[in-house]
């Protein structure tokens, strides 16, 4: 039961929204005087239903501090709307299982790291209240495994270092120690780690290298998951063998291919599309006409 007390704490503040501003000075906080003061719904509840997901979320329990739970965020890019979510999803998971709660957001670039690991506030300077203060790991706390021992020692923690530097020329020698660590473990064990590296590399240039790697270091590997990785290999092959036909016999014949007609031809993976754009090659009057139509 809700008692006087409490009603009469906040409520006096609804009778007289600017009574803060003048509080405020008690509180030792020097905030400016607002110019506007405007009662809003008290009610939280969501009238529609939202779905919100936290990417990961582990409970762990230890013997010196208790139980704590972790979410875990995966971050492409900066998202001005995303540390308050981030700070409704800690606030939500500790409210829900009372215990205490960490964030920890994962990147792939310098940039977004600098800006993911910043103290968010949900209140004015003077007013903190709610601070979100994520933990980040990315491409500047990372470690750079090249040694196939070390990565052999802790292979999923070479994944990640793969995965976090997949923007880094140092990705490449990652890449190289993953695949010969991987060498000596049993499929069960690997299959997992190749497909964390694949998915994780993304579109990144390292991707292809991976797939070389996957298909020459592991190639006494049958799962099916090596497989697939073995033919989106070949597949991708077949797609710049056709797009540097293509690029050849336009310079044969003297057309000027400017850059953006260059990176488009070469950027398709679809070998019916490559096919038909050969075709026009050897007719079109100008290299831009290929992709009439389109």
């Amino acid at each position: 039961m809700v008692k006087p007390p409490h009603e009469a704490m906040h409520r006096i503040f609804q009778h007289d929204p600017g009574l803060f501003s003048r509080v405020s000075r008690f509180l030792g906080v020097d905030l400016p005087r607002p110019v506007r003061a405007t009662p809003l719904p008290t009610d939280l509840t969501e009238t529609s239903l939202v779905e919100r997901r936290v990417d990961t979320l582990l409970k762990f329990e230890t013997a010196e501090q208790g139980d704590f739970l972790l979410a875990i965020e995966a971050q492409g890019a900066r998202d001005p709307d995303k540390p308050a979510s981030w700070a409704y999803y800690t606030a939500y998971l500790w409210t829900k299982y009372r215990l205490p709660t960490a964030l920890l957001v994962v990147c792939q670039d310098h940039t977004t790291a600098k800006w993911a690991q910043r103290a968010v506030s949900s209140g004015p300077p003077q007013l903190p209240t709610l601070t979100l203060r994520p933990v980040v790991a990315g491409p500047h706390n990372m470690p750079v495994i090249t040694d196939p021992d070390e990565a052999r020692a802790d292979l999923v923690l070479a994944s990640l270092a793969a995965i976090t530097h997949a923007a880094e020329p140092a990705v490449n020698a990652i890449l190289k120690a993953l695949s010969t660590a991987l060498r000596d473990v049993p499929e069960d064990i690997a299959d997992p780690i190749v497909e964390f590296t694949a998915q994780g590399l993304g579109k990144h240039p390292a991707k292809h290298l991976w797939r070389n790697l996957v298909a020459v270091d592991l190639s006494f590997y049958k799962s099916y998951l090596v497989e697939e990785i073995r033919e989106e290999a070949r597949a991708e092959a077949r797609a710049e063998g056709r797009a540097e036909d293509i690029l050849l016999v336009l310079e044969q014949r003297g057309l000027d291919v400017p850059d953006d007609i260059r990176g488009r031809i070469r950027e398709c993976a679809d070998l019916d599309v490559l096919r038909r754009w050969l075709g026009r090659a050897v007719v079109v009057p100008e290299a831009g006409e290929i992709f009439a139509g389109e």
